[in-house]
Parts: C-alpha cells; sequence; structure tokens
C-alpha cells in the first residue's frame, strides 16, 4: 500500500504542517497529476481546495510537471525544477520523475487554494448587540443626571437659611 508524507502549504499565513497518509486513505491520490485541485477531505482538511505542486519519489528525485507519466526519466535541463545553474547557458542531464503521483512517490506537496466559507452569523445577534451598547450609554446618562439632582437639593439646603426652632 501506498504511504505518503504530504507537506500542506497556506500562502495566507506563510506556514505549512506536514501529514503522514497511509493504506486506503492514501489510494485517493494515486494517479493525480501536478496541478490538479483536490478536495480537502482526501487528505484530512474538509472544505479546503487543494492544489497538488510537487513532490519526490522514494530515492528522492523530484517530481516535474512537465514529464509526463509516473516514469524516472533522465531529461537535459538548462533551468526550472530540479536544476539551478551556476553558469549562463549551462545545460545539465539530471533524472526527474513524471507529473503523475505513483506507490513510488514518498513526499506530496500541497498549497491551500481555498479555505471553507465562514457561517455568519444571524442578523439578531447584532441587534442584540447593538441594544446592549445602547443600554450601556444610557446606564452613565441615568447615573450622571442622579448625581446632579442630589448635588442640586445639597446647594438647596445650604443655601437656606436656619431658622432656630
Amino acid at each position: 500500500m501506498a504511504k505518503f508524507k504530504i507537506v500542506l502549504s497556506d500562502p495566507e499565513t506563510g506556514k505549512s504542517q506536514m501529514v503522514e497518509i497511509e493504506g486506503p486513505k492514501a489510494v485517493p491520490l494515486v494517479g493525480r497529476r501536478l496541478g490538479e485541485i483536490i478536495d480537502g477531505t482526501a487528505v484530512g482538511f474538509g472544505g479546503h481546495k487543494i492544489r497538488i505542486t510537487g513532490g519526490s519519489d522514494k530515492d528522492g528525485f523530484p517530481m516535474r510537471p512537465d514529464i509526463h507519466g509516473g516514469v524516472k526519466k533522465r531529461v537535459i535541463l538548462t533551468k526550472g525544477v530540479g536544476f539551478h545553474s551556476t553558469e549562463k547557458g549551462a545545460r545539465k542531464r539530471k533524472t526527474l520523475r513524471g507529473n503523475v503521483i505513483t506507490e513510488e512517490i514518498v513526499q506530496i506537496n500541497m498549497k491551500i487554494v481555498e479555505k471553507p466559507k465562514k457561517q455568519k452569523k444571524p442578523k439578531q445577534d447584532k441587534g442584540q448587540k447593538k441594544k446592549k451598547s445602547e443600554e450601556t450609554a444610557e446606564e452613565p446618562k441615568e447615573a450622571a443626571e442622579s448625581e446632579k439632582k442630589k448635588e442640586e437639593s445639597n446647594v438647596d439646603k445650604a443655601e437656606s437659611p436656619k431658622q432656630p426652632t
């Protein structure tokens, strides 16, 4: 049975995480091609849309999107996946893996294309929040008014002359 290490990257946050899948959970990935967009439930991320971006086989050879099939080939490269030249115009023959996921693939690189949509809260909740904020805004006004009344009553008492009894 197939066993894959899946490296799932989130371009928005710049973070990635690794998930290991084996047995019957790995079967839906076999036969997929680089660049395909799949549902995240196959990897354990329900609701996400995920693009397969690359991978490598058991011998460490990288997958390349322009080599068709699940085969290993020796190709002359000038640039791109699997070759970075130090000199201008340099070419080199390198062994690479095709663009189809087979059981010989060990690592699969993926990135999140679309996250699940968040559900909006009902409009009633927003209305209740407004009511609470209005209530809290009214409470200080009422407290200030009651303090003013107390002060006025204290002032009235102080101004009135005391009559001896």
